[in-house]
């Protein structure tokens, strides 16, 4: 048998492209990123921001594309395409086409003086046809690589022989007209398809006027509103050039569409979501701006997705009309109106509009289906890579693997999750190889500061118009050079883009910096980046310092802009301050306990422990109830007519079955201490308590069905269910005449504001299963908004195909439920109707188990006070990873979720699980807390305050006047100490510091602060 081959391809290099190849390059796998396009980054790097934080979208993915383009174990092939692939799973041999980029990658600096001089203009793909590019070009200022390319069909040079302006000016000789393509083959053993998507393009529909310049779609008001964009993030018309004042989103451009002419018959997913957000931002740039969204249904049902549309309404006046315009009205001096149903007053309206935006579906990659040819997998009726329920990145071909809207619609959180789950099953594969490929990063000696007078250096980040937008910047920057100690500041576009990192590393070198402070973002997703770009230029990555001017300064006093800049000049001046203090900081390396460590045994839990098993890892998997399964055993059949035992028997059996799968039900865990790497916990099975020590720990403890005692008359009258009830009457025998189903029953309402996800599928397919057992009941749906996003929107044409009929009722005029009657007002037919009903179903939403607070405080890790189930780290880049490191969590325990999402999150945890078991041994933390031996008294306050159990006393010899005593003395084990500095307010007397945060440290940011305000120094 050949051996495997440690090395997986990756085809896309978008964010799901980029979270896989990370996951895997840290798990002891070398990866290539084979990206089409001349950068990294895919659509999310023309985002302005993302919602439902509305963070700036390549503020975050900045990041990741610098740490893959540092990688040692990433190598990034853009311009490439995938030609074939041969062989086997574990050992394929694939052919890629590397396009002639006409400049040499090893010599351009990314200067862009090539692209001054280019006389070319021509439409900039990235800027969606708003502004213009040169036939020489990089595509945005974050780009990665950032090489310049030539466009071989409209360089005058390579068309006609003439020009050559950019071989002339370009000084590193990296133009080269003489480029041709190349092939190469790369031995893999896995492959991962991240094609990601193509906006639907609504250029035929001549219905809505796309061709007139007040006519744009999402992506294009998303660059309009974009800092970097054609109008530096000011939203104008492009007939005249004015900020329109009344501005008409329509959706479902390309989606929902039975005609397949005008689009695609499922929903995008994300549309909704993403016109709330460009509306809001939209708003926040003009106050006094109205934005109406026109409607289907508004399907907003990520995690926190709801409440960002009702503050859309509430705090941001954006009004929804559920009503679609069949198209857009062009008067004879062009301006805009749109015809439209009004269900609140009755009757055909009539609004004019300055601007119409069309919110564009999510179309398949066009590449695809040759890229589909390439490696031999097959694609479903749409375009999609196929897939299954129960295998949700697993292609027809073993060993290729898919992950994000490639095999279907998906949002950025879905896909970063499915993009750890592709990553495992390809980790899985290749175990045996793990670390046969891999090298080690090679850094420049550090550089010995000690006795050196402090040298600082500041960049401030107008982080497009985030910061920029409110802070004077360059004032800021200009303030900086006054300060003690600094000898370098400069303001950047983008502090954290990738030719920045070599400005910060060549300014270290020029003027010998030894202190380093960026005035930007925030440091929970930033700080690694430039501690990282300073180790790189040979200074100990402790002394950077990092000045928060967006939340501190620019967001929080957005209407108050010279304040805004006082204030970020005080925060610069203390953050120099308190830099100059500095001192370099070490961690140490512990071993790793390599077990994980799974809480539930449902499908998302089991799927963590089987890939994880699979990998090569021991893992003890806790269940709490006799038999695994988890929510799925309340199922009896899937939307597609399947029996889900189809899914967990198979899967039960392996998992009960396998060599490193140790499997505790009817048991919990009730002890857990330690840290990343080592953790221990004690299980209370029936047998007696078990003692577990283990590297990693996955909560997959799932949610329970809401059982809402009183409401709409459950527990009150007999014939009112839920769904789950209704689920185990099909499979035993249901009969009725007449079925009322209510959605969003104690969902969506004060009490519990979040939009449970799958309940509008979920009830969709039972009264499909009751239509097709007895055709002749009559099934009533009472909805508010039906969100059978993605594919399940076919369920919902099938259902209406069936008969069942659909009633949309008003949040604040819910259905009245009475023995045998259900009353309820018709929002769309504008009357009350009463239904005679012989069962009343309530979709009631997913909660969190009750003992979901027990595991918070076991593993302290953040319950999400809004829907309560656990909070993750970062809820679009670590969808699947808790703020607690070596934490991970998936499934329903994050939110509600259905069985394929689950499974995917399930996938993606045990990749998260294994970049720190797959490692030789974890580098401790070198922010932690210390204690001065001589000033501790012995008291042990500190000992209980930890959360971490890092703090013990231990007997210590003193010696007093000749005198040897033994006393008590607090030690903190730097391996578990996570430096929240906990302990250092307990101490009485004084004796633990936290280092990088020592008196020393904060006394003089303090002295700076008043110093400030004071008007001294």
């Amino acid at each position: 048998m050949t051996e495997k081959v440690g090395a997986v391809a990756v085809i896309g290099g978008g964010i799901g492209g980029i979270q896989a190849s990370l996951d895997l390059a840290d798990s002891g796998y070398k990866v290539y990123l084979i990206e089409s396009d001349v950068s990294i980054g895919g659509v999310m790097a023309q985002l302005d921001k993302t919602f439902p934080t509305n963070d700036c979208s390549i503020c975050i993915l900045s990041p990741k594309m610098v740490e893959a383009s540092r990688h040692p174990n990433i190598e990034l092939l853009t311009f490439s395409e995938v030609k074939g692939l041969k062989g086997e799973a574990g050992h394929f041999k694939l052919k890629v086409l590397k396009k002639a980029r006409y400049v040499d990658e090893t010599k351009c600096t990314g200067c862009g003086l090539c692209m001054e001089k280019c006389p070319v203009k021509v439409d900039a793909e990235f800027e969606e046809g708003l502004a213009k590019r040169k036939a020489i070009y990089i595509p945005f200022p974050q780009a990665i690589p950032r090489v310049a390319r030539i466009d071989a069909t409209k360089c005058l040079y390579l068309t006609k022989g003439k020009c050559g302006n950019c071989a002339k000016v370009c000084g590193p000789k990296a133009v080269n007209y003489e480029d041709k393509d190349k092939e190469i083959v790369l031995d893999v053993g896995a492959v991962i398809i991240a094609t990601g998507f193509e906006p639907y393009d609504p250029s035929h529909l001549a219905q809505y006027h796309p061709e007139h310049p007040d006519v744009i779609t999402s992506m294009q008001f998303e660059r309009l509103l974009n800092a970097s964009g054609p109008t530096g993030g000011h939203v104008v018309r492009g007939s005249d050039g004015k900020p329109p004042k009344r501005i008409g989103i329509i959706q479902c451009i390309g989606s929902r569409s039975k005609n397949p002419e005008e689009g695609r018959p499922f929903c995008s997913s994300v549309c909704c979501a993403y016109a709330t957000k460009e509306s809001m931002i939209a708003v926040e740039h003009d106050p006094n701006l109205e934005i109406y969204i026109f409607n289907i249904d508004v399907r907003v049902f990520g995690k926190n997705f709801e409440e960002f549309y009702q503050r859309a309404q509430r705090d941001y006046g954006i009004k929804y009309i559920d009503s679609r315009p069949s198209g857009v009205n062009v008067r004879e001096d062009g301006s805009l109106y749109v015809v439209y149903e009004d269900h609140d007053a009755g009757g055909v309206k009539t609004m004019d509009l300055d601007m119409v935006v069309l919110s564009v579906g999510l179309d398949t990659n066009p590449s695809l289906r040759e890229l589909a040819k390439a490696l031999g997998i097959e694609l479903d009726e749409f375009g999609h890579v196929k897939t299954s329920t129960v295998a949700p990145v697993n292609t027809s071909r073993e060993g290729v693997y898919v992950l994000g809207a490639a095999s279907g619609p998906k949002d950025i959180p879905d896909t970063v999750a499915q993009a750890s789950g592709a990553a495992a099953k390809a980790e899985a594969l290749l175990a045996e190889a793990r670390g046969t490929m891999v090298t080690e990063k090679e850094l420049p000696p550090e550089k010995d500061v000690s006795g050196e007078e402090p040298r600082v250096g500041v960049f401030v980040c107008h982080c497009g118009l985030n910061i920029g937008g409110v802070v004077d910047v360059p004032a800021v920057a200009e303030y900086a050079r006054t300060l003690p100690y600094v000898v370098y500041a400069i303001d950047n576009k983008y502090t954290c883009s990738s030719d920045t990192q070599e400005v910060i590393k060549q300014a270290i070198k020029e003027h010998n910096l030894n202190r380093v402070v960026v005035a930007a973002c925030t440091p929970r997703t930033h700080e690694p980046l430039f501690q990282n770009t300073c180790r790189e230029a040979g200074l100990n990555p402790f002394l950077f310092e990092f000045v928060n001017i967006r939340e501190h300064s620019s967001w929080v006093h957005m209407k108050e802009k010279d304040k805004a800049t006082e204030k970020a000049k005080e925060l610069v001046r203390m953050g120099v301050a308190k830099a100059v203090k500095h001192r370099p900081l070490y961690s140490e390396h512990v071993p790793i306990v390599k077990r994980a460590l799974v809480l539930g045994g449902g499908v998302a839990g089991m799927t963590a422990a089987l890939d994880l098993a699979d990998m090569g890892f021991p893992v003890v998997l806790v269940e709490k109830e006799a038999e695994l399964g988890g929510l799925v055993r309340h199922l009896t059949e899937l939307h597609d007519g399947s029996s889900p035992r189809d899914i967990l028997d198979p899967m039960i059996e392996r998992v009960m079955n396998h060599e490193l799968i140790t499997v505790y039900t009817e048991s919990e865990l009730v002890e857990n201490e330690g840290f990343v790497g080592n953790f221990r916990g004690v299980i209370r099975t029936p047998s007696g308590d078990v003692p577990v020590e283990y590297g990693a720990a996955i909560v997959a403890t799932g949610a329970v069905e809401l059982k809402p005692q009183g409401l709409f008359g459950y527990g009150k009258y007999a014939n009112v269910i839920t769904q789950q009830e209704l689920e185990e009457r099909l499979a035993s025998g249901f009969s009725a005449k007449s079925v009322a189903m209510i959605q969003c029953a104690g969902a969506r309402v004060p009490e519990r504001t979040y939009c449970a996800r799958v309940c509008c599928t979920y009830a969709i397919k039972n009264a499909i299963r009751i239509k097709r057992q007895s055709p002749d009941t009559e099934v009533y749906v009472l909805y508010r908004d039906i969100r059978t996003y993605g594919m399940a929107e076919r369920l919902y044409d099938e259902a209406r195909d069936l008969g069942v009929v659909f009633i949309k009722y008003e949040a604040d005029r819910p259905p009245e439920v009475e023995d045998g009657h259900v009353r309820v007002y018709d929002r769309l037919a504008r009357r009350e109707v009463s239904i005679p009903t012989d069962v009343v179903v309530l979709s009631t939403p997913l909660v969190a188990p009750e003992d979901a607070e027990k595991t918070s405080l076991l593993f302290k890790v953040p319950i999400d006070v809004v829907s309560g189930f656990f909070f993750e780290a970062h809820v679009k880049l670590r969808p699947v990873d808790f703020a607690t490191a070596g934490v991970f969590l998936c499934g329903a325990a994050q939110g509600p979720k259905n069985i394929a999402e689950s499974i995917s999150q399930g996938s993606g945890a045990a990749a998260r699980a294994a970049t720190v078991l797959g490692k030789p041994h974890l580098e401790t933390e070198a922010i932690v807390s210390k204690v001065n031996q001589d000033r501790c008294i012995g008291c042990g306050v500190c000992v209980p305050m930890c959360p971490y159990s890092a703090i013990s006393l231990e007997d210590v010899e003193v010696e007093t006047c000749g005198v040897v005593q033994v006393v008590r003395r607090a030690y903190i084990n730097p391996a578990a100490c996570t430096g929240c500095g906990t302990c250092v307010a307990a101490c009485n007397p004084g004796a633990i510091e936290q280092m990088h945060f020592t008196n020393d440290e904060l006394l003089n940011q303090m002295r700076a602060a008043f110093a400030f305000r004071e008007g001294g120094e």
